[in-house]
């Protein structure tokens, strides 16, 4: 991208300022510490200058935003056209609580709903299981049945909203339950917007919530795609989520790798049902985790683009633009919020969501500064959510296209990433035999992903008990007997008994014949391999719960605790 001439000028130059204006001022100040590094431990240079992006082909590498490769942001205008979706995660309690959060985040602004389950509902558990006692409502929302989700959103027109689901091994129940509903309000099934998270391979690789083993988890999966397709195209029927990986310890390099990996071989399982990858690509959605070290994650979202979009046209042959545009949803990371100190994390999560901006994200997550003591309360939600908005309106951010674009540094640390991320594709690809998706559930088996995310953890730890990691109020700047007075939310022991006194109410009035008829051509359908999604819309139209419509799958699948000796 620079002359050859204008190459020598340049390390001339350095030389020369080394000599004559950087050594005197190291022999007699020296710097801050031996070695500057960012939260993956990726050294990070004093100076960077064109000789660190000489090999770099702009037309090839960075091109025009909205064109290939997407580096520079998926669209031409970006932010000026309009601002990312501005996202809070909602749920706790019972439907009926969430519900009026839903409606409090809505007046406030927010431009799309998150829903968080509880634990029993994300692992596919009815609350009066034995499993679920002490936990219903504790983490998220408790959804039984169809009930508690006509309920969770009362009063809001679901075809004017788009809704995100943090869900994952019972993701296809809640979908059915949504487009009951999108039935029951008479929307169109084509004009319902939202995604599912539905990633089952990062489950096995770092979140650890399954019921059925890896391959008909992705059978599964693959069922949602395609139904996604011919029913619900506006739904990205998966989001392809990296934020756990990180959040398990990773390195930004190996979210990445990782979580593109798993894109990759649901587009190899979805051509494998014999779909489109110009059907099915462009419902993919991303999902990334933003991290304190600003330039590395600005990095990591725009080697992300690069990366997807030529793997998607060289390896899978993809044609349309949208099978090529990676799109994605951002959280900060929750994994840097401190119980110490807890207003600093305000101040984490500002710098966290600018380098999601910069990165160019569709969408966006504030985390809420009191999360590392408990769920959010509406104080702290409101601060998230005007974070966001101040970014958006007040911090000219958003008022040009990829504004990190130019800087020697932040182009150096995409091509170093790009380079990172590549050689750990290839790997995943060797141990597959060619198939990322073997590779995949190669690697999930001979524990390959635990290893690499476990050895990252502790490197991280280890740095941070050493004080080469700087945590602020934890490792430095401490402040002993300090009084923690933050006002935190607290979940009712008595929502239990609300939830258990409505899934009893349910039963009592369903037509039970029904529900065990639609519960049988849900086992017929996986014993003669159809998609199963139609199966379970309808087993939820009849109120069959949760519970009822996994069991069937783990009896029919078996279960992976019980595989690897969990149980």
């Amino acid at each position: 991208m620079f002359d050859e001439d204008d190459l020598r000028a340049i390390r001339e130059g350095r030389e020369e300022w080394a000599e004559e204006t950087l050594d005197p001022v190291l022999d007699a100040y020296g710097e801050r510490k031996e070695r500057f590094a960012t939260v993956s431990n990726h050294e990070v240079d004093r100076l960077y200058t064109p000789e660190d992006v000489a090999e770099q082909d702009y037309d090839e590498d960075l091109g025009f935003p909205g064109e290939e490769p997407y580096t520079r942001g998926p669209y031409p205008t970006m932010y000026r056209g309009r601002t990312w979706t501005m996202r809070q995660f909602a749920g706790f309690g019972t439907a009926e609580e969430t519900n009026e959060r839903f409606h409090y985040l809505i007046d406030e602004g927010q431009t799309g709903l998150s829903t968080a389950f509880d634990m029993p509902s994300l692992m596919g558990l009815d609350s009066d299981d034995p499993m679920s006692l002490g936990e219903v409502g504790k983490e998220g929302v408790a959804v039984d049945t169809l009930a508690d989700m006509e309920v969770l959103f009362d009063g809001i027109d679901i075809g004017e909203v788009s809704t995100s689901f943090t869900i994952n091994p019972s993701a296809n129940v809640i979908y059915a339950m949504y487009v009951a509903l999108a039935d029951q309000q008479g929307v169109p099934r084509d004009e319902i917007r939202g995604t599912l998270q539905n990633d089952m391979l990062k489950e096995f690789i770092a979140q650890k919530e399954w019921v059925v083993p890896p391959e008909p988890s992705v059978d599964v999966v693959t069922d949602t795609i395609e139904f996604a397709v011919e029913e619900t195209p506006r739904i990205h029927p998966v989001s392809i989520s990296g934020y756990h990986i990180r959040e398990a310890g990773s390195t930004a390099a190996q979210e990445l790798a990782f979580t593109l990996a798993d894109g990759f071989a649901y587009a190899e399982a979805a051509l494998d049902r014999g779909l489109d990858i110009d059907e099915v690509a462009p419902l993919f959605s991303f999902f990334f985790n933003s991290h304190n070290s600003v330039l590395e994650e600005v990095a990591k979202f725009r080697a992300a683009r690069r990366i997807y979009s030529r793997v998607m046209d060289e390896r899978f042959d993809a044609e349309k633009p949208e099978s090529k545009r990676l799109k994605f949803h951002t959280q900060t990371a929750g994994q840097s919020l401190t119980a110490q100190q807890p207003l600093n994390n305000v101040i984490r999560v500002t710098l966290q969501a600018a380098a999601a901006v910069m990165g160019g994200t569709q969408s966006l997550h504030t985390n809420s500064y009191d999360e590392a003591l408990a769920l959010p309360s509406e104080e702290a939600v409101r601060i998230a959510l005007r974070t966001q908005q101040i970014i958006a309106e007040e911090s000219g951010l958003a008022d040009t296209v990829d504004p990190m674009g130019g800087s020697y540094a932040v182009e150096a640390l995409t091509d170093e990433m790009e380079a990172e991320v590549m050689a750990y594709l290839e790997e995943i690809e060797e141990m597959g035999d060619g198939s990322i998706l073997e590779g995949i559930f190669t690697g999930i088996q001979e524990g390959y992903f635990h290893r690499e995310i476990q050895d990252s953890a502790f490197e991280y730890q280890r740095r941070v008990d050493e004080g080469k990691e700087t945590v602020v109020g934890v490792n430095k700047y401490t402040s002993d007997g300090e009084a923690d007075d933050t006002d935190l939310l607290h979940v009712s022991d008595e929502v239990r008994e609300v939830q258990l006194e409505r899934l009893e109410r349910v039963k009592e009035e369903r037509d039970d014949d029904e529900v065990e008829a639609t519960l049988d051509a849900l086992r017929e359908a996986i014993r003669d391999d159809e998609n199963t999604m139609p199966y379970v819309v309808d087993a939820v139209k009849a109120y069959a719960t949760m519970g009822e419509v996994m069991q069937v799958f783990e009896a029919e699948h078996g279960s992976y605790t019980e595989t690897v000796g969990l149980a």
